[in-house]
């Protein structure tokens, strides 16, 4: 029977595997797609919403979708 693996156990080979099958770099990539980053983003968005009308922000959506011209 194999013993269950302490949590510093289970990041160290995990890393390990990692660093193995996609290289030093490839581990550091991957494990950036799972930061949580920092700040409170339901403050901050009320912050630069609250700026805009509903009106404001259907036009900005408006501009934004029109194509470039050529």
């Amino acid at each position: 029977m194999t013993r269950t693996l302490t949590i510093p156990e289970l990041k160290k080979a995990g890393l390990e595997a990692l660093r193995e099958r996609l290289g030093p770099a490839g581990m550091i990539r991957f494990l950036q797609e799972f930061s949580s980053g920092s700040g409170d983003y339901t403050r901050d968005r009320a912050a630069w919403l609250d700026e805009l009308t509903l009106d404001q922000l259907v036009e900005k959506i408006a501009q934004f979708q029109k194509p470039a011209a050529p």
